[in-house]
């Protein structure tokens, strides 16, 4: 069975009386390239154990089966059973968990499922709608040594950010924080039936081992980046005063920032994830 074949999908589909939901946000693909290339762009080999989200109809299930020694997949619709029951029938290495990935203890679902496996990774086409929370949960679980999926281009773009441009965040220095985010393709709406109005990206990260820079407090690293970009057109005094002030008091603030010999109005979109950083060790010793 072609799984990326529209009209055995659609044969496949109405077989079982499965039809799209739009709350979860499902996309399956019809272009065979893309699974064979996102789940070479996994790296997985046999010796590593795979999660994935939402498995569709399996197609991209059946690539990264043929690659990896194990597949675990979170589905959280339980109308795709039969669907599955059939189009995964031969992969024998392969497990469908039912159930919400955002309700799943992550490190307790990896310990269960891969404890033979020598590595542990993430490959996935991700529900635009869950993307961001999906994402901070696998890069917090601390248990995966790399991430790929396909997103919405924009929220790759976003990720993978520099300072000083429209698309750096809070989120983007998350994940930069955790791992070296590289978008491998993008994949156009044809792509998919149903076809999104948006373009998707496929995203490549590989999880930090240790962090890029070191920080005296990373608690409080995080709450300088959440406040800097809270209120990102104000300046960078300005919003940590907004946030901070009732703790540190807005002259220790400016002075921090002084320290570090940034401008008075400087913005904190103009700041790298190394000069945040050093804001936070200043203010760290305030």
């Amino acid at each position: 069975m072609r799984l990326t074949d529209i009209n055995e999908i659609k044969a496949l589909l109405a077989r079982h009386g499965f039809h799209f939901s739009k709350s979860l946000g499902q996309n399956f693909l019809c272009a065979q390239w893309v699974p064979e290339d996102i789940a070479a762009g996994s790296g997985a080999d046999k010796t590593t154990g795979v999660l994935e989200v939402g498995a569709g109809v399996g197609c991209l299930t059946v690539e990264l089966s043929a690659l990896a020694k194990k597949v675990v997949c979170v589905e959280l619709d339980e109308s795709l059973k039969p669907v599955l029951a059939e189009t995964l029938a031969e992969c024998n290495n392969v497990e469908i968990v039912y159930g919400d990935i955002m309700k799943t203890n992550i490190p307790a679902l990896v310990k269960e499922k891969f404890s033979d496996c020598e590595r542990v990774v993430v490959c996935a086409n991700l529900p635009y709608n869950i993307t961001s929370p999906v994402l901070t949960a696998f890069v917090e679980s601390g248990c995966f040594d790399a991430i790929t999926v396909m997103i919405q281009k924009e929220v790759a773009k976003r990720i993978c950010a520099r300072e000083n441009t429209a698309d750096y965040g809070a989120f983007s220095l998350l994940m930069q924080w955790h791992t070296e985010p590289k978008i491998l393709f993008d994949v156009s709406p044809g792509c998919f039936i149903p076809a999104p109005k948006v373009t998707s990206s496929v995203v490549h990260m590989k999880v930090r081992s240790a962090a890029p820079v070191s920080v005296k407090n990373e608690k409080l690293f995080f709450s300088i980046v959440r406040a800097a970009f809270n209120q990102r057109r104000k300046t960078l005094s300005n919003a940590l005063g907004n946030s901070l002030g009732g703790h540190f008091g807005k002259e220790k603030i400016v002075s921090a920032i002084a320290a570090c010999g940034f401008d008075e109005h400087i913005r904190g979109e103009a700041l790298s994830l190394a000069q945040f950083a050093a804001l936070s060790d200043a203010l760290s010793e305030e």
